[in-house]
């Protein structure tokens, strides 16, 4: 009886080695905080240098927390929204990456509940494990978030404190310029401006803040729509992406002088008086309400949704476009009823003034972003 006790036991432990995995190496305890830290850094952010020279037929195991995201060599890898187990061949991963060393990054708010786990294993289920992964791989997209989040919190940062210097120091003018309800009442066509107005301080200073606004929207978009593009050319470093805006808002800056400039002279040939004023800045409220609606959208998806900002981005160009394009219909009524001219020769003005302009840019940013 003995005898067939222990050649029972004995069976059952060789039956456990054949079909379970054996751990070859271990890395749980050589997680470390993520090189790349920052003054917005925070402590979701682990990783580890995986050798991929060593046991080249075994699979690495991988366990994650809920809400993960897995960089590896700055390469977005993995989602994943639930704890997840995946196993993946060592060979097949040092194929991908053309490494023999890589850095493994984990992203998550569950950190401090559960620390993610990389094993070398081997066994005999890990074939079926291999072919039918868990998780949301995605190989192919590249991505470097923290440099994207400093620079965007940046942006926000320096917008917002240049609007409350401004409504220091011109509250009135802020005011007007913000009123939602001039877009209907168009108060601006009963007083029209003239060009001595446009360049004064307080208007320049309030065209530099959309300009920065709109520029920190744009930059976004490259980063979402554009991000290889970028990359290769430019850099997704948190120095050139700050560069990149500031060279875009004063870019911005200049591209609307030089617009009210034609606005002003085609107002002129086609003899509408001052109403170039009140029309610039009539079509700039919606700018401004559109370049905000990105950036609220932004703020939001940036810090908690990266991979949402895509679609929504999407969504609300679109709008923005079609809500442009109501925008010179609503100002040809306006103008239609405040204006003794001739409805033909006020859809031409419109034409060459907004139309045209709009719907070209409206072609350059679709090519770019095809």
């Amino acid at each position: 009886m003995l005898k067939i006790r222990f050649l029972f036991v004995l069976f059952f432990m060789l039956l456990s080695y054949v079909s379970f995995a054996q751990v070859l190496e271990n890395y749980d305890g050589q997680w470390e905080s993520a090189k790349e830290e920052s003054w917005l850094g925070s402590n979701n952010q682990i990783e580890l240098k995986l050798n991929l020279n060593s046991f080249p037929k075994s699979a690495l195991q991988i366990r994650l927390p809920a809400e993960s995201t897995v960089f590896i060599d700055q390469k977005l890898w993995l989602l994943s929204t639930l704890d997840t187990v995946i196993y993946r061949g060592v060979e097949e991963l040092r194929s991908e990456f053309e490494k023999d060393t890589v850095t493994f990054t984990l992203v998550s708010p569950n950190l401090s509940k559960m620390y993610g786990s990389v094993k070398k294993v081997v066994g005999a289920d890990l074939q079926n494990e291999l072919a039918q992964p868990s998780g949301e791989i995605l190989s192919g997209q590249r991505f470097v978030l923290q440099p994207v989040k400093d620079f965007f919190f940046t942006g926000l940062v320096l917008i917002l404190f240049f609007m409350a210097l401004y409504k220091m120091a011109y509250p009135y003018m802020l005011g007007l310029m913000l009123q939602p309800l001039a877009v209907i009442s168009a108060e601006d066509f009963s007083d029209s401006g003239n060009l001595q107005k446009f360049f004064s301080v307080d208007v320049l200073f309030f065209l530099f803040i959309v300009g920065m606004m709109i520029s920190e929207a744009s930059v976004l978009c490259l980063v979402v729509f554009k991000k290889d593009w970028l990359e290769t050319w430019i850099g997704l470093d948190y120095s050139s992406l700050v560069l990149i805006w500031l060279l875009g808002a004063f870019g911005v800056l200049f591209l609307t002088i030089v617009k009210f400039m034609g606005i002003r002279v085609i107002s002129y040939l086609f003899d509408l008086g001052k109403a170039e004023f009140s029309h610039f800045f009539y079509l700039l409220r919606l700018i401004v309400f559109g370049s905000t609606l990105l950036i609220l959208f932004g703020t939001y998806f940036v810090f908690n949704d990266y991979q949402g900002l895509e679609s929504v981005f999407y969504i609300l160009i679109s709008g923005l476009f079609w809500g442009y394009i109501i925008g010179v219909l609503g100002l040809f009524l306006i103008m239609m009823n405040r204006l003794s001219f001739k409805k033909y020769h006020l859809f031409t003005y419109l034409c060459i003034a907004e139309l045209i302009p709009f719907l070209i840019l409206s072609k350059w940013i679709l090519d770019l972003g095809q």
